[in-house]
């Protein structure tokens, strides 16, 4: 069972670089989101310039690493599901959970790697800008993606056709950065708005990311991590019962 969840995630990873949308926008846009937002606020030594963005700029580009592997991912499944290769998948002997893992490890792959490519772009860039606990922070990245995901196959499982889970998929994800806390306190929305964003796993992947950053780490929002993984785990149990393969 074990070689052949490795085998079905060698083949992932090939679909995924195949899909060029899916691929060059998992890397890319969150490159030119760090570059963009980061010659504003970042002079040539990493130190901050005369235009400041009013918001972390790595966390941003962080973030949307996080949202593109979503969005790929809800691509992905809608696709097979409409060519009935999520249904031949399921005759075969793998089961449903290794045949959806695949799917999760290899974006988390790719998270990894676009966050090396955005350390890279740092240094040669906007050198001493990312003077950050990197472990740390990569592993708050992934528990972020990873909670974020979850919520990915949720969607896919309510997604009718690929014709639209990109614009689905944006209209579910894009305004939950808005409300994450990155470019304004969650305190300052009325509470309806308040209570939402804090049960978006957006807010507490920003929080949980900005607290690696300004060096208070993980013991200081252990609140975050456990919405992450409690968002994770009911967005699981959600997709058990709603998840459709055909």
């Amino acid at each position: 069972m074990l070689n052949g969840f490795w085998k079905l995630t060698w083949i992932e990873t090939k679909v995924f670089i195949r899909e060029p949308m899916g691929f060059v926008t998992s890397l890319a846009m969150p490159l030119v989101i760090f570059l963009v937002f980061g010659s504003l606020s970042f002079g040539s030594s990493g130190t901050t310039s005369t235009v400041e963005a009013p918001f972390n700029v790595p966390i941003l580009a962080a973030l949307f690493i996080a949202l593109s592997a979503v969005a790929s991912l809800v691509v992905i499944i809608s696709i097979y599901r409409e060519s009935g290769i999520l249904k031949r998948l399921r005759a075969t002997p793998l089961s449903p959970v290794t045949i959806l893992s695949a799917q999760v490890v290899v974006r988390l792959l790719f998270t990894v790697a676009s966050l090396a490519i955005l350390i890279v772009a740092g240094r040669q860039f906007f050198p001493g800008a990312l003077d950050v606990n990197l472990p740390s922070f990569t592993a708050a990245l992934l528990l972020s993606t990873l909670s974020i995901l979850s919520l990915g196959f949720v969607i896919a499982s309510l997604v009718p056709t690929s014709r639209f889970a990109r614009p689905i998929t944006a209209g579910f994800l894009y305004p939950m950065v808005v409300l994450s806390g990155l470019f304004f306190p969650i305190e300052q929305l009325p509470l309806p708005l308040r209570i939402f964003a804090n049960g978006l796993p957006t807010t507490h992947a920003v929080s949980l990311m900005l607290g690696v950053w300004d060096g208070s780490g993980w013991g200081a929002h252990l609140g975050s991590v456990a919405a992450l993984i409690l968002i994770f785990l009911v967005c699981i149990g959600l997709t058990t019962r709603i998840f459709r393969w055909e």
